[in-house]
């Protein structure tokens, strides 16, 4: 098959290699995207496969805490626009839709939009809002999370919310790792709990690196498990740096406080979410070969 220019430009944003790399990548796999972003990795060319944090939707995520008892309530709205994310009449509707999600506390999503707003469902409010903005609004998801203790909650800007449970500490610190947790995104809460498919995948690419390297298999297996420690370490919460003292991870700053994580949740808005790419130089350009072509006889 060719190999497009979006092809490659696509890779490049998923790797960060360079384009000669990523074309030669993409020939090699058939130009099968996921295939060609593991085999870069494999060679040494690409750190991390940036794919799943492209963020394209927009909207926003909100908090909103118990007045009393530690508890607090997480949804993200999306729309189409940083325009109508910035809206009142959308904000004041993501608002009401996290405060509902407090007061109920409904088992699944389905369950909060036949919620009432009032008179209507939060289902039925969003149909309206649709209708006068005029643009797809959709609640993504939501959370609910409680802690017997200390309740952590940041939000940074609106685009990105993170809650955190925490036995014993301090209320300052559950706030901390909140803030930690919007900031270095952790996807599990320790090396026990990463999957061991993920596990296994992650060994694999990285003893494909190092035999890259020429090195005998006997370094090559120490070199393997120091860096999947490694590579562990920047994907679990425990073993990240702390944001505000890198020179400490997240599990000896819980350990000197005596604190333990319960829980945490990330929400960032359109994670996960591929948006269309629209070429708006061919839009343009074929606005004005319209507006040129005769429209009568």
């Amino acid at each position: 098959m060719s190999i497009t220019a979006e092809n490659v430009k696509q890779l490049r944003e998923r790797t960060g290699a360079g384009m000669m790399e990523c074309k030669k990548a993409l020939v090699e796999t058939g130009g099968d995207l996921d295939a060609a972003a593991e085999l870069m990795r494999k060679q040494g060319l690409a750190k991390a496969d940036k794919k799943a944090a492209r963020v394209a939707a927009e909207g926003v995520v909100v908090i909103e805490r118990a007045s009393a008892g530690a508890a607090a309530a997480m949804v993200e709205v999306n729309c189409e626009t940083d325009f109508v994310a910035r809206e009142q009449d959308f904000r004041a509707f993501s608002s009401a839709v996290a405060q509902l999600a407090l007061a109920e506390r409904p088992g699944s999503l389905e369950g909060l939009l036949a919620a009432q707003i009032g008179q209507e469902s939060v289902d039925a409010v969003r149909r309206a809002l649709v209708a006068k903005i005029g643009e797809n609004i959709g609640v993504r998801r939501f959370t609910v999370l409680e802690s017997t203790q200390h309740l952590g909650a940041y939000t940074h800007g609106s685009r990105i919310g993170a809650l955190v449970a925490l036995k014993g500490g301090t209320a300052e610190l559950a706030h901390d790792l909140a803030m930690h947790v919007a900031a270095s995104n952790p996807r599990y809460l320790s090396v026990q709990q990463v999957p061991q498919d993920v596990m296994a995948k992650e060994r694999e690419i990285l003893t494909e690196q190092a035999r890259g390297e020429g090195k005998p298999p006997e370094i090559v297996a120490k070199m393997v498990e120091g860096r999947l420690r490694k590579s562990l370490g920047e994907v679990t919460l425990l073993g990240q740096p702390f944001v505000k003292d890198p020179d400490v991870t997240v599990e000896k700053l819980l350990k000197s406080a005596g604190a333990e994580v319960a829980g945490y949740v990330r929400f960032e808005v359109g994670a996960g979410i591929e948006k269309k790419q629209e070429d708006f130089v061919a839009e343009v350009m074929a606005q004005v070969k319209g507006a040129s072509s005769p429209t009568g006889t």
